[in-house]
């Protein structure tokens, strides 16, 4: 099936060009020029990726990947002409997938874009398994994190992280280690990223339990620690 893609982008010459590309590489495209409209084609059209540029009239980039992050778990890739780290940390803080830094290559948007489809597809993660831990239940069957009883709404991504730290607990994975077996091969990011979303587990599971935590092994990189019952 043709998948869809909804670029939001306030620059026409450039909107125009990525979909010339992404039609020429058979995708379904829609445009959308501004945060606003953007939000309201994403509910009409159900795209399969969103192209999002940062600053937009009437609602910037990050207010609308906060937005669809609240409701929605498609894919999205952050287009910014800013180069600042911190600015691409904030968006995979909001629950980007990736950035893309203008001017950019129409190649390197595609493999960026490829990528994060065939992460996202769910391709590489088991079905049905479900890791239980004191007050602690990864189920990648429903992609659901229980937490001491409740439901933690969890992005897909941060679902395949924790469940690749837990499937083999006390082992210590690089970043690199992280990136090449939770993102694949083929990503293009750095390793900032698993900081990104180690920061964003913790947030959900720090204090929840003392037989288990995700520990930093400084200088190498991080495992899910489990302690004996004292």
């Amino acid at each position: 099936m043709q998948k869809k893609i909804l670029v939001v982008e306030d620059d026409g010459n450039i909107a125009d060009l990525i979909r010339i590309y992404l039609e020429k590489d058979g995708f379904a495209v829609e445009i959308a020029g501004d945060g606003g409209s953007g939000i309201q084609k994403f509910r009409e059209e159900s795209p399969d990726l969103v192209l999002l540029d940062v600053m937009l009239p009437v609602m910037d980039g990050w207010q609308v990947c906060s937005m669809i992050r609240k409701t929605d778990k498609t894919p999205i890739i952050m287009l910014t002409a800013k180069e600042e780290t911190d600015d691409k940390v904030h968006g995979l803080e909001l629950g980007a997938d990736d950035y893309i830094t203008k001017p950019f290559e129409v190649k390197e948007l595609l493999a960026r874009i490829h990528a994060v489809l065939r992460r996202t597809d769910g391709g590489g993660e088991d079905k049905g398994q479900v890791l239980r831990f004191d007050k602690l239940e990864i189920n990648m069957d429903s992609y659901e994190l229980i937490v001491d009883g409740k439901k933690i709404d969890t992005p897909p991504k941060e679902m395949a992280l924790l469940f690749h730290l837990a499937s083999s607990p006390n082992r210590v994975y690089t970043r690199n280690q992280l990136l090449d077996e939770v993102w694949g091969f083929d990503y293009l990011g750095d390793s900032r990223t698993v900081d990104v979303h180690i920061k964003r587990l913790r947030e959900k599971l720090e204090g929840v339990s003392k037989r288990w935590a995700l520990s930093t092994v400084w200088g190498v990189g991080y495992k899910f620690e489990t302690f004996p019952e004292k």
